[in-house]
């Protein structure tokens, strides 16, 4: 039987009532100390009906923060937080999954301890601006990390997936995509490193591995999974073959049986700024051995193509799933979407965030 978005799968160690996932989305809602707060909980179980929640990017470390208001899973204080919301998706009876997050370059002294300069696996500078909270600023020369300072990023996203554990989620995603540190490391426009770290694709695609080993000794394979975004340019991203490293560290990955591996495919969006068509889950999909979710502007018949090709087995629904927090229910129906607020995307309050309708009952 052809499986289609409604259909049950299961996703390493737990069983997701649908294919229809909600995406990672940075709110910038997080309270004071980057704390989560009722507010959150309560947009998270407005959503809890979609087969698995993924969590916004979450900082595992106090240089990981590159945008205001911004959660982070590295203190007790966030594993609180993050409790009020895991509560409320499984008392809704959901499942959620929490994204684990560092920003490396693209972040700013104003977000660093003591205003420090944000670390990079090498030193090259972003094009564009960071919004600090009060204004734009252009992004800084990022300072390269030293080589015995690596095995302290890898123990922090271990602390951080230890601290996920803790806060009751049921397991982790890395955040290996955007243009974020790992992603950073991975692609050699960002990556110009001559130790064991860089150079070739076997070396650039190390300190994913040993971070993924890192997470998986906390949780166990089966309820990790990983995010990757190959033919993405957000934050001056770029890489001279991307299907080659995206598809070796896949391959690299895929013994390891994970939860699942989370790609995003490329956009008209991502086009007007510069990204090449072909480069996605469809494309990777022989590379990678184990469940795979697509994400990437899918609707409800696209979803299901996909799922009937075979090259994705659950697809994450980002902005209509924000603006429609029973998308499940009106996927199924055919009824009519809510427009999503851009203007309130990374806003604070209610307003644009629990305050979408559902359908009338």
């Amino acid at each position: 039987m052809t499986p289609d978005l409604f259909t049950p799968l299961q996703l390493g160690a737990v069983h997701t009532s649908n294919r229809i996932y909600l995406a990672p989305l940075t709110r910038c809602r997080a309270e004071s100390g980057n704390v989560p707060c009722d507010l959150n909980a309560e947009y998270y179980r407005q959503r809890a009906s979609g087969g698995l929640l993924i969590a916004e990017a979450t900082s595992v470390s106090p240089l990981g923060y590159g945008y205001p208001n911004t959660p982070g899973i590295f203190n007790d204080a966030h594993v609180a937080g993050w409790k009020k919301v895991t509560n409320a998706v499984h008392e809704a009876g959901g499942l959620i999954f929490l994204q684990l997050w560092h920003v490396g370059r693209v972040s700013h002294p104003i977000f660093q301890p003591s205003g420090g300069t944000p670390i990079a696996p090498s030193a090259v500078k972003p094009k564009g601006q960071v919004f600090t909270g009060t204004e734009m600023a252009d992004y800084v020369t990022p300072r390269a990390l030293e080589r015995e300072e690596i095995p302290g990023i890898i123990a922090e996203y271990a602390h951080g997936a230890a601290a996920a554990k803790a806060a009751g989620f049921d397991g982790v995603e890395i955040h290996n995509a955007n243009g974020y540190l790992l992603d950073q490391f991975l692609r050699d426009s960002t990556n110009l490193r001559t130790d064991e770290y860089g150079g070739s694709v076997e070396n650039r695609a190390r300190l994913t591995m040993e971070v993924t080993e890192a997470v998986v000794s906390v949780w166990g394979a089966d309820r990790v999974g990983i995010r990757f975004s190959p033919g993405g340019v957000f934050n001056d991203m770029h890489d001279s073959n991307p299907l080659h490293t995206f598809g070796y560290v896949l391959e690299q990955l895929s013994p390891l049986q994970l939860a699942y591996a989370h790609v995003t495919g490329v956009t008209a969006q991502d086009v007007a700024h510069g990204a090449v068509k072909g480069i996605g889950p469809r494309e990777l999909r022989p590379k990678y051995k184990g469940n795979l979710i697509a994400n990437g502007g899918f609707t409800l018949e696209s979803g299901n193509q996909a799922l009937k090709e075979g090259w994705a087995d659950a697809v994450a629904f980002g902005v209509p799933f924000l603006a429609n927090p029973d998308l499940p229910e009106r996927l199924r129906a055919g009824a009519p979407l809510n427009e999503a607020d851009p203007s309130t995307f990374y806003a604070s309050g209610a307003k644009g965030y629990t305050d979408y309708p559902f359908l009338q009952k």
